[in-house]
């Protein structure tokens, strides 16, 4: 992989982000032709890299795609779509297979097999597992593949701003480099694999860099968005004052770790059958509620567990534990929820195709429907690899939109901006997100985030003007506030709980008048990203 300079400015294949789509996607379009990717921080500053539990795919014995199948749309509370499903389901095991021959070290069992873990809702063990890094071991052996292909070229702390756009048709990027200076990149077909938007929130496990920029950029040039009402809360953060939001992996419990309350008594099977292993968004609430009604925190417990095979089995929590004088195999862990997964998106066929011509998109960043309203745990990192690898094959054909599909709906657009603009600051907007559309939403509160936050976006617009005249910061502050406007307005919008949504004043699933993904577009491209 050749360093990076400013000489050149037309490559064939563009990719914005370098998570484990993003490098899937570029190993695949390497043959093809010349391979740009626009990374915002070091390549390792992805939420690849932070996913500790695994990744799931039916590759043991007992398994199959249609299990795995089940389980996902069991999970997706009623809103998965299917044909999504079955290509991740199906796809997965392949996909996972050759990512061990390009030299993925997973865990073994004696025998010489993947080490297959259980987490929540699934009903076997599927969850291949790299200890507790498994995100970062598939991100290293995706990126010691991408380094010795010399038709990929890469750019460390680049900031897109915008996509170059022109009649529903996308030709490249506009980005800072690292030095502050605006710089374009065009390409016959541009990937957006840029990760999740959990800073929106002021509560979570996502690293800083994912402030939502992909949904950000393609919702100003024009591209449809889908479910950004669906945000899914990890209930298992290290909830210690002073500490880091740190992620407590699914996979401890998977592996018999047990919540306990203030008493120490376990309590998960109050509130659901599945019990610790419930699905994420109602072992997120359960912990709230169990807070509240026992007026203590809530804790995450291994004592009861072999010490030294939880030490050796997670290695890297247990070190991030001790770090703060706690004893990951002896000691109460206090936890809580925290901003982990969006599962809404921009909208995207099976092929990584949005509703713009030469405009793809994989990942956390897309929306294909595949988790509906709650993700099922390890399907991210899994998502990742298939879509990525399908955006690549299909960026290789002669570009095309998505079709829309049927169970999707477009809604009215937003409108424009009341004219009382004022400015917000990000911890401001990430404050008021996670009061107002965190676990427990309702009318009250979102209508009156969705004021500020109008006016907010109305007084970003007119800062940016002046375009040339803006710096990165800025920059980043639009597009995380971007995303939370449409979080909010979508959550405000959607009256039943369904997966990650819960509404407080609806708080009943409701097939007959919710069951659709649910579908935004900017009434038009915003003219100073054209």
């Amino acid at each position: 992989m050749r360093p990076s300079d400013s000489s050149y400015t037309d490559v064939d294949f563009l990719i914005v982000g370098s998570g484990i789509a993003g490098l899937r996607a570029a190993i695949a379009l390497a043959a093809a032709g010349r391979v740009l990717i626009l990374t915002k921080a070091d390549p390792s500053e992805s939420s690849t890299g932070y996913a500790q539990g695994g990744i799931a795919a039916a590759v043991g014995e007992g398994d199959s795609p249609a299990l795995h199948a089940a389980d996902t749309i069991r999970a997706g509370d009623g809103l998965c779509d299917e044909a999504a499903v079955q290509v991740l389901v199906e796809e997965g095991p392949q996909d996972v297979r050759e990512l061990i021959d390009w030299g993925a070290r997973f865990d073994r069992d004696p025998d010489g097999r993947p080490a297959l873990g259980l987490e929540a809702a699934h009903s076997v063990r599927r969850i291949l597992h790299a200890g507790d890094s498994t995100g970062r071991e598939i991100g290293r052996a995706l990126w010691e593949r991408v380094v010795t292909l010399p038709s990929v070229e890469t750019i460390n702390h680049a900031l897109v701003t915008g996509l170059l756009a022109e009649r529903g048709a996308v030709h490249g990027v506009r980005f800072f480099d690292q030095d502050g200076v605006p710089r374009e990149a065009r390409a016959g077909a541009t990937l957006l694999a840029t990760g999740g938007a959990g800073q929106v929130f002021r509560e979570t496990t996502n690293p800083a860099v994912a402030t939502g920029d992909g949904v950000a950029l393609a919702y100003h040039a024009g591209a449809r968005v889908a479910d950004l009402e669906f945000v899914q809360f990890h209930p298992t953060a290290l909830n210690r004052a002073n500490a880091p939001r740190f992620l407590i992996s699914e996979a401890l419990r998977g592996e018999g770790a047990r919540l306990v309350n203030a008493a120490g008594e376990p309590f998960m099977q109050r509130y659901h059958a599945g019990a610790d292993l419930a699905p994420r968004d109602v072992v997120a609430r359960s912990i709230v509620r169990e807070e509240e009604r026992g007026g203590g925190p809530v804790f995450l417990t291994l004592a009861h567990l072999d010490a030294a095979h939880v030490r050796r089995r997670f290695p890297t929590i247990a070190e991030m534990c001790r770090q703060i004088g706690l004893d990951l195999a002896s000691d109460p862990i206090p936890v809580g929820p925290a901003a982990h997964y969006l599962m809404g998106g921009i909208d995207t066929d099976e092929w990584g195709r949005t509703s713009l011509v030469g405009l793809f998109a994989a990942g956390e960043t897309a929306c294909t429907g595949v988790h509906g309203a709650n993700r099922l745990a390890s399907n991210s990192l899994l998502e990742g690899l298939v879509f990525g690898a399908r955006a690549a094959t299909a960026m290789r054909q002669t570009p095309a939109a998505s079709a829309a599909k049927s169970d999707r709906q477009l809604q009215a657009p937003l409108g424009a901006p009341p004219r009382a603009a004022r400015l917000m600051d990000t911890a401001s907007v990430r404050d008021l997100m996670w009061r107002s559309a965190g676990l427990f939403r309702s009318a009250e509160g979102l209508r009156a985030a969705v004021v500020r936050l109008d006016a907010a976006y109305a007084g970003e617009l007119q800062a940016i003007d002046a375009r040339t005249a803006v710096q990165p910061d800025a920059w980043r502050r639009f597009n995380l506030l971007t995303v939370a406007r449409l979080v909010a307005r979508a959550a405000l919008r959607r009256e039943e709980s369904r997966g990650g949504h819960f509404r407080l004043d609806f708080p009943e699933r409701d097939d007959g008048r919710w069951r659709f993904h649910a579908v935004d577009v900017r009434d038009r491209p915003l003219a100073t990203l054209e």
